[in-house]
Order: C-alpha cells, then structure tokens, then sequence
C-alpha cells in the first residue's frame, strides 16, 4: 500500500511518496525547513514507513502546511478502502523531561484535538504554531482522528519530537493487518 503525490500552486511545490509496509523503510526528506524534516524523519522512522518527502516554497508557512496536506492525502490514497487495517492505534512516548500520549483512528472522519502547546515563537528555527497546523492539515486529509495529549515536561524540542514518534508509532500500529474486510460496523470507512 503505497502512494505518490504532488501538489503544486503558485507558493508551493511539494511531492510526497508513502509506502505503509516496505521491505525497507527507507527516508528521504527534504521540506528546506530543517526541524520539520527532523520531526518528519522521526515520524517515519518510528512508523516503519518509507517516506521520501521533497518541498520548496516562498514561505515556511506555507510549506509546513502543504506538506501536511500533501503526507495526508497519500496517506488516504495509501490505505484506499481500509479493508484489513486494525483502524486505532495508540502509543505513549518518553523523551527525557517529556511524555506525549498519541490516539488515532483512521475513521475516514478528520479531528485533531491537542494539548502540546508551546512557550516559544520558535523551536529549532521553526515557528512552533506551524507544528499543530501541520498536523490539524494532515489529520484533515488523511481522514484521521488525533489526538495528542502532553502528560509531563517543558523542553520544547522534546515535545514536538516526541509528538512527532508517538503519531509514527500509533500509525503503525493502526495501519498493521489484522484480519479481512473493514474495521466498522457500518462495512465502510
């Protein structure tokens, strides 16, 4: 279950290639903003995907967030009718100071719901709202309930980061193979 996509506009130019379950879970990104690439790759790393995600654009707001709608909407195309996938998927990450609990459900349903909120203008050269708007965009396309819960600690990176790896790790865990047909009583998602 793989899936490309491009998305093009007068501010951005974005393309995002996912696959759910490669032999070889093989990153490569590049979004010209160096903390978001970081959180991207930890993401990636944790949810065992292949992720090549390649951005440029005139600002990082914009960036930031057409790369989140982008990731979503392969996402989406990457699970197509859903039929196998476990749906939810959990996890809880420590990072030093930090604990980051991440909920999802793959419900076809966009909500994004978070306490991770940050004390700074920036973190690593990253304005720190861009980080819950790149999530709400790519909860919204991808069809995903998320929800992220900051359980302890103060160090800014450590919180995005964290963030970022319990989101990989509640993936992988939704999207893993648990049987036939659609997870829902209503036949579909």
């Amino acid at each position: 279950m793989q899936a490309k996509v491009e998305r093009t506009t007068a501010e951005t130019r974005v393309t995002v290639s996912l696959e759910l379950y490669p032999e070889q879970a093989v990153q490569n990104i590049s979004t010209t903003l160096p903390f978001l690439d970081h959180l991207l790759a930890g993401f990636a790393k944790h949810g065992r995907l292949g992720l090549e995600v390649l951005a440029e654009g005139d600002h990082e707001h914009h960036i930031a967030e057409d790369v989140g709608i982008t990731l979503g909407q392969a996402l989406a195309r990457a699970l197509g009718d859903k039929s196998g996938i476990r749906r939810f998927g959990h996890a809880v990450v420590p990072m030093d100071d930090v604990l980051v609990l991440c909920a999802i459900d793959l419900s076809g349903r966009s909500w994004f719901s978070s306490t991770v909120k940050f004390r700074y203008k920036q973190v690593e050269g990253l304005s720190t709202e861009l980080i819950p708007h790149f999530l709400e965009s790519f909860a919204r396309e991808a069809g995903m309930n998320l929800h992220l819960r900051l359980l302890e600690g103060g160090n800014e990176h450590h919180k995005a980061e964290a963030a970022f790896k319990a989101l990989g790790l509640a993936l992988r865990m939704a999207v893993e193979r648990v049987g036939a047909g659609v997870p829902s009583t209503k036949g579909v998602l």
